[in-house]
């Protein structure tokens, strides 16, 4: 994954900002949208698309695109940091591949402490009993 390859590919709009504000928010551009075309990138290979799509399903539009949006910032030029920076820690953070799991079986003493314990509290439900008449 080359990151200055894949920041190329980024498409930025400049739109306004919702929410209260003033005078000063009804005449800037200050929210910015992202967005990045998955399907026909050309720094991300095609195993890494796939793994992006699985993963991403739930924000992509049906044309692949991954859309983000921010307005966190009056400075559109911060936004446009900040939608940058989550952009590529999403990328990152949904490009780890998860280990496959072993199963294990646990060890002697592990089966015996459990069973130790279970006999202790045996021991003091069976306390707990009335005394029986016989």
């Amino acid at each position: 994954m080359n990151i200055s390859e894949i920041i190329k590919e980024l498409n930025f709009k400049a739109i306004r900002s919702s929410g209260a504000g003033g005078q000063h928010v009804n005449k800037t551009s200050s929210k910015i949208e992202l967005t990045f075309d998955l399907e026909n990138s050309f720094s991300l290979s095609d195993e890494e698309k796939q793994l992006l799509k699985l993963k991403l399903a739930s924000k992509l539009t049906k044309n692949n695109l991954l859309i983000l949006f921010c307005d966190e910032s009056r400075s559109q030029h911060r936004n446009k940091e900040l939608s940058i920076k989550r952009f590529l820690e999403l990328l990152k953070n949904n490009l780890v591949k998860q280990k496959k799991r072993r199963s294990t079986k646990p060890s002697r003493s592990s089966i015996l402490k459990n069973i130790e314990k279970n006999k202790q509290i045996s021991l003091k439900k069976k306390l707990r009993k009335k005394p029986g008449l016989d």
